[in-house]
């Protein structure tokens, strides 16, 4: 392994590097984009059995906001209450832009290196076939193992570029749409949840919690 990596050329550095940053930010997103971390389902039946005894205070308020993404949005909604509808609304759409970016974290590094790891491989293959073609040059085809260095180095970088591009572009497009998925589904309980504030509907456990 260490001799493929040496034969590879200065390049594969910043390749490990990037790989090494793609893997963290796979891990770290996996983690951080579950379901039960981001809109945890529960929060809209504590928030109606708190309206319904009248126990929504500043304490609940600061709690809900620690809670998650989604009590972020839902403790913007209760914080405004008393105000009008358009208020209310106005508040959880700007917090919810916030979330939003939160939830998008690292990701644009993650398409960054899904982009530019290829060209960092075709990079690489330039420098090989430069180096042959010098080889050529000076010392014409009689030396098959100089040759042949070039050529793996142009080789080498390539497939590294593509191995670290590959994943990191599927995972940047797995990300993206679990994202957009998880603001669709915050959005829905934020509506719900001005709805209910504002006397517009009733809340319906076996429907409200689906």
């Amino acid at each position: 392994m260490l001799e493929f990596f040496r034969a590879g050329g200065l390049l594969m550095w910043p390749l490990f590097i990037c790989s090494a940053i793609s893997i963290a930010i796979i891990a770290e997103r996996f983690w951080s984009l579950q379901n039960k971390r981001i809109s945890p389902p529960e929060l809209i039946t504590h928030i109606w059995q708190w309206l319904k005894s009248d126990q929504v205070d500043n304490n609940r308020i600061s709690a809900l906001q620690r809670n998650s993404p989604l009590g972020q949005i839902l403790a913007s909604g209760l914080a405004t209450r008393d105000s009008t509808r358009d208020i209310t609304k106005e508040s959880i759409e700007d917090t919810g832009r916030h979330v939003t970016l939160s939830l998008e974290k690292n990701l644009n590094t993650l398409g960054t290196i899904a982009a530019i790891t290829p060209l960092l491989g075709l990079l690489g293959t330039v420098i090989g076939m430069i180096k042959v073609f010098a080889v050529i040059t000076t010392e014409g085809v009689g030396n098959p193992e100089t040759l042949a260095g070039g050529i793996s180095e142009a080789l080498i970088t390539t497939a590294m570029g593509l191995v670290v591009a590959i994943p990191s572009l599927i995972f940047y497009r797995y990300f993206r749409g679990k994202v957009n998925i998880l603001v669709v589904d915050m959005e829905e309980k934020a509506i719900k949840l001005v709805e209910i504030l504002h006397g517009e509907r009733e809340f319906d456990v076996d429907k409200d919690l689906r």
